[in-house]
């Protein structure tokens, strides 16, 4: 699969940290141009740092709220300067908060939105004529509360449930534009935003750390938290030639947490 990736230009949302910095990392190893888009200069400058000391080609990076649309705009435009082209996209940025229903203001929809569904449609819609004429992959990275709700995440879980409808009717036009669209749908992840959500959780609960990180396992039936090494590999599959005829398809990676048959 290394040689899939050689001189293709693939942008990550959310490629600074968590999950989108794992991906962007197995890329750059494949061989790819990748570009990174987050909101926070120094976590930018620190993982594309981090992947030209393994040897790989050096990210571009694009700082900006991807909750705005100026912020997306700048980073198709960087991208359309510096390259002409996108053969990948993924998204995967966004951090919705954890917590109680009837304390969770208005703001943190908003906000959970904006950072995650809307920042995904804007990002697909600026790079989709790029897409196409790369004949191209686009994966959006939502999670498994959009499949299973949860009561203390209700703003995550709507999201990410958004994130997966959008996903899925976007892939009736990329086979009309032969791009592939397909979702992961990612469950308990080691990253530092699951634990600041972890956090949230115990809060919301009133219980310890430990208690919440045993509750999380023991009600999903898990032998491990996942790893961002879960999600990447998946991710590289679905964007090489051997995954072409996945289109439109919802996977979950989470160790067999969720119920649901689909």
């Amino acid at each position: 699969m290394a040689e899939d990736f050689k001189e293709k230009i693939v942008v990550v949302t959310g490629g600074s940290r968590g999950i989108g910095r794992g991906i962007a990392n197995a890329f750059a190893r494949a061989g790819a141009q990748t570009v990174l888009v987050a909101a926070t200069q120094k976590n930018l400058d620190a993982a594309a740092d981090a992947i030209a000391a393994e040897g790989h080609l050096k990210p571009l990076v694009s700082a900006g709220d991807l909750g705005s649309l100026k912020s997306c705009e700048a980073a198709f435009a960087l991208v359309k300067e510096k390259f002409g082209r996108c053969d990948i996209l993924v998204n995967s940025a966004g951090a919705t908060k954890a917590g109680s229903f009837v304390d969770q203001p208005d703001e943190d929809w908003i906000a959970g939105f904006n950072g995650k569904y809307f920042a995904a449609v804007r990002m697909s819609r600026l790079f989709w004529p790029m897409l196409v004429a790369a004949k191209g992959s686009l994966v959006n990275i939502a999670g498994v509360a959009g499949r299973q709700p949860d009561p203390n995440f209700l703003v995550g879980g709507s999201a990410n449930a958004a994130m997966i409808n959008f996903s899925k009717g976007l892939a009736g036009q990329g086979k009309k534009d032969d791009v592939n669209v397909n979702v992961i749908l990612p469950g308990i992840t080691e990253t530092d935003r699951v634990m600041d959500l972890m956090k949230q959780r115990a809060a919301a609960l009133n219980i310890s750390m430990d208690e919440a990180r045993k509750q999380t396992l023991t009600k999903g039936n898990i032998r491990r938290i996942g790893t961002v090494e879960d999600i990447a590999a998946l991710a590289l599959f679905l964007c090489s030639p051997a995954a072409r005829h996945i289109q439109g398809t919802q996977i979950t990676v989470d160790g067999g947490a969720t119920d649901a048959m689909s």
